[in-house]
Formats: C-alpha cells, structure tokens, sequence
C-alpha cells in the first residue's frame, strides 16, 4: 500500500543521442536513487553488461512477459523491444528509493496512463542543435553513418512529444544539466505532499508555542 514515506518514479525521455542515458547514470549515484533496469530485445554494445545495463532476452522471452502482463511499460524502438517490468519497481519505491526510468516517451506515456500512487516526475532531454546530435550520434560504435541518419529521422518524430513532460531541459553541458535536475528533483520532494511527518512537526510546534505563551 502506497504511503508518503515512498520513492518517487523519474522519467527521463530524449531523442536518441540526447544524453538521457548518461544523466541517468549520474542520478543514480545519489544516494537513495536507483535506475530501473529494463528488458531488451537489442543485441549488447560493447560497453554494456547483462543484468547491469539491461536485461538481454529474446523475443520470445520478450513477448511471453507481455502476455503475463509484467510490464508496467514497454515499447518497440528502433525495430528492438524495450520494457520495464513492474515487481522490482514497486518493490524498490516501498522501500523508500527513489526510481530513475530510462525510457522513450511511449514509455512515459505507458506509465502516465498507470496512475499508480506514486509520485511522478517527468523531464524530456533536448540536444543543444542539430549538428551536436548528429556528432554525438557518429560517434557511438554504430556501423556507419546510416543508423546516425535513420536516429535524425527518428528526432523529428521523437521531439513532438516534449509537450507532454513535466520539464524540458536542454542538455548543453552535462554537469549543468545534471545540477538542474537534481534541484528540480529536491524542490519536487519538497512539496507538502512529499514530506512524511510534516503535518505532525507544525502540530508539536504549534503546540510547544502555545505552552511557550501561556507562561
């Protein structure tokens, strides 16, 4: 049962090549912030691990998780599945951690329509121009300069979508952007509604105040 002591669930969404996997990846070396780690169809890049990065499955796989129903959102992207399965999150926003979701805007779109009873916030990574993508993008270990292309593509598509997240943020300078979404994230904790035991605090205060004045 959802309480005001648990995570919160963040999505981070970009066109491919924004930067959003990387910003993901310093978020969570705050304390009490983790990432959820997907389900993938897609093969692993060289730098990635099984179990760490993603969880590498076939298709089938894939698709017996969806007819279970153990999603709380997946997608086809880029002709590969992704998806995020629900229990390890739920059980880690429980346990008070703060979730990071690494995942497109059907993705995000997925887990609005859950209306679960957590908080939610939502940021949508924009590069800084068209020709800083396109390098971030030639620069992967991709094998030629068509996939590069096709991702271009794909942004126009992608970029339609900022509209519906909560913020947007143009990710120029990493450390930067990183430094915005943590204090967008701790003013969003700072809300009345995400503070366990706060009511209680102002009532004790209220209450040693008026002892205080009728000495």
């Amino acid at each position: 049962m959802p309480s005001d002591k648990d995570g919160v669930m963040i999505v981070l969404s970009s066109p491919s090549g924004a930067g959003k996997t990387t910003l993901v990846k310093m978020l969570s070396k705050i304390d009490n912030f983790e990432i959820s780690i997907s389900h993938t169809t897609r093969q692993p890049r060289p730098n990635e691990t099984s179990d760490k990065d993603y969880f590498f499955v076939d298709e089938e796989k894939f698709k017996r998780l969806i007819k279970n129903e153990e999603f709380l959102e997946y997608a086809k992207v880029f002709n590969n599945f992704y998806g995020t399965t629900r229990t390890p999150v739920i059980d880690k926003l429980n346990k008070g951690k703060n979730v990071l979701f690494d995942i497109d805007w059907q993705g995000a779109d997925q887990i609005k329509n859950k209306k679960l009873d957590y908080k939610l916030i939502t940021f949508f990574i924009l590069p800084p121009s068209k020709e800083e993508l396109f390098e971030r993008l030639s620069n992967r270990d991709m094998k030629d300069k068509l996939i590069a292309e096709e991702r271009m593509r794909q942004f126009e598509r992608d970029v339609l979508h900022w509209i519906n997240y909560d913020y947007v943020v143009i990710n120029d300078d990493l450390d930067k952007t990183e430094a915005k979404l943590k204090s967008i994230v701790t003013a969003e904790r700072l809300r009345r509604s995400q503070q366990p035991g706060l009511l209680d605090h102002v009532r004790t205060l209220q209450t040693e105040f008026k002892k205080y004045n009728d000495l």
